[in-house]
């Protein structure tokens, strides 16, 4: 491969790697307190359901028996 560069048509293309703007972008808007507090409780809200569906199903991931007696079917007695 030679180490021969093509020619650049636009001028601005060959310049743009060393463009630098000198105009600095607006600094970002506060957050007013009801903002605030509605991005919180929405947080809390979306934390809460993933708490509950966890609290609600859990007891049907356990496996092992809870009560005395196992549940047999009628097929199995025997008949």
């Amino acid at each position: 491969m030679f180490g021969r560069r093509e020619a650049v048509p636009f001028a601005f293309v060959a310049e743009s790697d060393r463009f630098r703007s000198n105009v600095t972008p607006p600094p970002p808007e506060r957050l007013t307190r009801s903002q605030r507090l509605g991005r919180t409780l929405f947080g809390l809200t979306i934390v809460a359901g993933l708490v509950g569906s966890l609290v609600l199903g859990m007891p049907s991931l356990q496996t092992g028996e809870t009560g005395g007696r196992q549940q047999q079917s009628e097929a199995s007695d025997g008949r």
